[in-house]
C-alpha cells in the first residue's frame, strides 16, 4: 500500500448516539479520508461511531491505525481489521501515539472521552506543543451548547478569541476536512481522489 497522503486523528463516541445523523457523519468522514488517499488514526474500537468511521475509511481505500489500551480491548471491542492495531498500557500512551501519528485532529459527536481528547490537543496547541490544526464537526447542532459555553468563557475573560480561532468548526464534514488538510500545509493538488466503489 502506498504511503498515505495525510493522517487525520478522529475522536468520537464508542456509542452510536441516538441520531442516525451521527453515523452518517462518521461514514462521510471515513469515506473522505479513504477516498483522498488518507490515513485514519483513532481509538481502535469497533463499536459506535469509532467502528463506523474506521469501516468507512477501510472500505474507501484508506489506511486505519487504531490505538487502544489493554484495559479497553474487551470493553471497546478492539478492531482487529485495522491496518495497524497498537495495544498500549495507558491512556497517556494512547493519546501521545495518536497525536504523533497525525497531521490534524477532528472531533465528532461523543462523550466525555471525546471531550477530554479534544480539549487536551487544543490545550497543547495553544501552548505551542504542536502546530497541527484541529476541528469540531458539529453534527445536527450537537456541539451548539458547548460552543456557546466556550464563547461565554471568552466574554468572562478566561479565554481569548485567538484560542477559539484555533478550533475550526463546521457542520459539513467535507468543508471541515478540506480546511484541516489545507491548514496542515497540504494542498488539494497533493491529495489524490480515489473512486469509492
Amino acid at each position: 500500500m502506498a504511503e498515505p497522503a495525510f493522517s487525520v486523528c478522529v475522536y468520537c463516541g464508542s456509542r452510536p448516539g441516538e441520531s442516525a445523523d451521527f453515523a452518517r457523519a462518521a461514514t462521510a468522514v471515513g469515506q473522505w479520508i479513504g477516498s483522498h488517499g488518507g490515513q485514519l488514526v483513532y481509538g481502535g474500537g469497533r463499536s459506535g461511531l469509532m467502528g463506523t468511521v474506521a469501516e468507512a475509511t477501510r472500505l474507501a481505500g484508506g489506511r486505519v491505525v487504531g490505538v487502544i489500551p489493554q484495559a479497553l480491548v474487551d470493553k471497546e471491542l478492539a478492531n482487529r481489521q485495522c491496518d495497524e492495531l497498537h495495544i498500549v498500557q495507558t491512556m497517556h500512551e494512547r493519546k501521545a501515539m495518536m497525536a504523533e501519528r497525525s497531521n490534524a485532529f477532528v472531533a465528532l459527536p461523543g462523550g466525555i472521552g471525546t471531550f477530554e481528547e479534544l480539549f487536551e490537543v487544543w490545550t497543547w496547541r495553544q501552548l505551542g506543543y504542536h502546530d497541527k490544526p484541529l476541528g469540531l464537526l458539529n453534527v445536527g447542532g450537537y456541539y451548539d451548547g458547548l460552543l456557546a459555553f466556550l464563547q461565554s468563557s471568552v466574554t468572562s475573560g478566561f479565554m481569548g478569541n485567538w484560542q477559539m480561532d484555533l478550533l475550526h468548526t463546521a457542520a459539513d464534514s467535507d468543508a471541515l476536512l478540506r480546511t484541516l488538510v489545507e491548514a496542515a500545509g497540504l494542498s488539494q493538488e497533493q491529495i489524490p481522489l480515489r473512486s469509492v466503489i
